[in-house]
């Protein structure tokens, strides 16, 4: 006859040393999961943000307007949508305007990059930044650093005569008018509607009449 406690015995035995084995196999895959040392996974770029040279060490993976806001504390410039779509991030790159948002910082190394702290300061306004205040361009200012970034390089892209999609001749220097300005500025939204007092401001620094 089968002796049912050796058996049961036995059972256990396998059992016990299944189990031990098994442990003994998993321990050193996790430990080699978790190296105790990571890579540190950051680079080192050079970028000129307002006339001064910053060199910067940060994730491959951040984008310009991160860069700009957490790593050098220019929060002028506005995360809105993060998606391109609202304008509020806005800066001047070479002397373009971009959705900083959708860029990333590595991308500008050397660059020369100007956010709403360049372009003026509350002792000494951009010209643009005084006629938003003159023209009530502005109602609660979040959107407010975009636009005027936006708006200057505007009046950059007008004068060297880059066309719109309602420009009439591409051929001939744009005009500069309430409608060619509002196409441009397109990009740029005001949840307040400040829209006309923005095309005056602009109209108003480039010695147009509305």
């Amino acid at each position: 006859m089968i002796d049912l406690h050796s058996f049961e015995m036995s059972r256990r035995t396998i059992l016990a040393g299944s189990v031990a084995t098994a442990a003994s196999l998993t321990v050193p895959a996790v430990a080699e999961a978790s190296p105790p040392h990571p890579a540190k996974g950051t680079m080192a770029i050079q970028l000129k943000v307002n006339g001064r040279e910053r060199t910067l060490d940060i994730d491959s993976r951040t984008t310009l307007l991160d860069a700009l806001r957490e790593h050098l504390h220019l929060t002028g410039s506005k995360k809105g949508c993060d998606h391109g779509q609202c304008g509020a991030c806005t800066v001047i790159v070479e002397g373009r305007r971009i959705n900083s948002c959708l860029t990333l910082a590595v991308m500008h190394e050397g660059d020369e990059i100007t956010t709403i702290e360049g372009l003026g300061t509350p002792a000494k306004l951009h010209p643009m930044q005084a006629a938003f205040v003159r023209h009530d361009g502005y109602q609660c200012g979040y959107c407010t650093p975009g636009q005027i970034c936006s708006a200057v390089a505007v009046l950059g892209e007008i004068k060297a005569g880059i066309p719109s999609h309602v420009s009439a001749n591409i051929e001939e220097p744009p005009e500069l008018t309430p409608r060619e300005l509002r196409e441009r500025m397109s990009g740029n939204i005001c949840r307040c509607g400040a829209y006309s007092n923005i095309i005056d401001a602009m109209l108003d620094v480039a010695g147009a009449k509305a």
